[in-house]
């Protein structure tokens, strides 16, 4: 499943934005306050949104103002969102391109979904059909989406009422076999990470539990290595192995449980006879440990999001980790990284990278594949990062 195509009108700085040709490793770059967060915001949005209703995820953003505070500075329309996502379907091994468009508008003081459309084509050719559209909260899905349908007015349309014109359709419709395209949006909105990991977080003991992934902000790391050591210890031997190869002196990593029900981290230097607590350890040591523990979880998400992956890592180590991140995209899983790193940008090709500037308050994305420049200085064996530290992104200036 792969993401391709976002659009965005009155989100926040995007006020009007569409990012094509989105490729499996993504890396945005931009100077501070042009927009590389926001973009993750539209994907936790939605998360939340699919957990909850649009209202509750517009104020997990914007606060008391919700909506106001997320539409677009002196914009008074609605919050677009629409995003083309490449997936198998379950009825079929065949690939096909599927259109989600949300448009989230007002009522009453109230956030409501606008529109709520679904497409995709059956066929190899024509125009999308469409297999879900809704207006604050009414609407019709399609109930013979599996059945062999050739012509579109042979679709069966059946009539629904949501709870509230604030809940997605694809939210109830998800739980149903029968809409194999909802599944597959739903699964990936439910399943995708965002990282925002704080080592401050990550050090203490955390208490006994169960915890087969990584946290967002990965206060259970302890819990998901003992996990891994438990249940997946080929994985949890790779990932040791390549922390290994990272941090020098790093013999055993392990996660002992205490009399008083606590779990914590333990790193064995050969060097010395003890472990050292993960509290001794440095930030780089365990903030290696979890990209790893994330990168190669056994039942990985099918979106990262992950913030600035190079503070607090040595800048040899980032070519490793941006190779790294790559080959979980290879895998299957698509990866949005945005970074200030030029050492990490020179492990990055040129159709994997998207910067960000702002014009008359906006933000305004370039494709760094569309520019003649950049792809010229590539041809010739340049790296992304020297050209960004150059200045040649035209206004991003680093």
């Amino acid at each position: 499943m792969q993401i391709e195509f976002i659009r965005l009108k009155n989100f926040r700085t995007f006020q009007d934005v569409t990012l094509r040709d989105i490729p499996r490793f993504c890396v945005l770059v931009g100077a501070n306050g042009t927009g590389k967060s926001t973009l993750f915001s539209v994907f936790a949005f939605l998360k939340d949104a699919m957990s909850s209703n649009v209202g509750a995820a517009l104020n997990k953003l914007g606060g008391s103002r919700g909506l106001a505070e997320v539409r677009s500075r002196d914009q008074s329309g609605p919050i677009e969102i629409e995003i083309k996502l490449r997936t198998t379907l379950a009825d079929d091994r065949r690939s096909r391109l599927i259109t989600y468009e949300l448009h989230i508008g007002e009522s009453n003081g109230r956030a409501v979904v606008a529109r709520e459309i679904l497409k995709y084509r059956r066929g190899s050719s024509g125009q999308p059909w469409r297999f879900l559209d809704f207006s604050n909260g009414t609407g019709e899905a399609v109930t013979n989406e599996l059945e062999d349908v050739n012509d579109e007015t042979l679709l069966q349309r059946e009539q629904q009422t949501l709870k509230g014109p604030d809940i997605l359709a694809i939210k109830g419709l998800a739980q149903f076999e029968r809409f194999p395209a909802v599944v597959a949006l739903g699964n990936l909105i439910e399943n995708w990470h965002l990282s925002d990991f704080h080592i401050s977080r990550a050090r203490p003991e955390a208490e006994a539990n169960y915890a087969d992934h990584l946290s967002r902000e990965g206060e259970n790391l302890s819990l998901v290595v003992e996990y891994l050591y438990n249940h997946h210890e080929t994985v949890f031997k790779d990932i040791l192995g390549r922390l290994k190869g990272r941090v020098p002196g790093v013999t055993k990593v392990e996660a002992k449980t205490t009399e008083e029900g606590r779990v914590l981290l333990k790193f064995q230097d050969g060097a010395f006879e003890d472990p050292f607590l993960a509290r001794f350890v440095s930030d780089g040591t365990i903030k290696m440990l979890a990209y790893l523990v994330l990168l190669y979880d056994p039942n990985p998400h099918p979106l990262l999001c992950v913030e600035e992956p190079e503070n607090q890592l040595y800048p040899s180590l980032l070519w490793d980790l941006a190779e790294e991140f790559r080959a979980y995209a290879q895998r299957g899983g698509q990866v949005f990284v945005t970074t200030h790193s030029p050492d990490f940008l020179n492990a990055v090709q040129l159709d994997e990278v998207f910067w960000l500037v702002k014009q008359g308050g906006y933000t305004v994305v370039h494709r760094a594949a569309d520019d003649e420049q950049l792809a010229a200085y590539m041809d010739a064996g340049d790296q992304m990062g020297y050209l960004w530290k150059q200045g040649l992104f035209t206004g991003a200036n680093p």
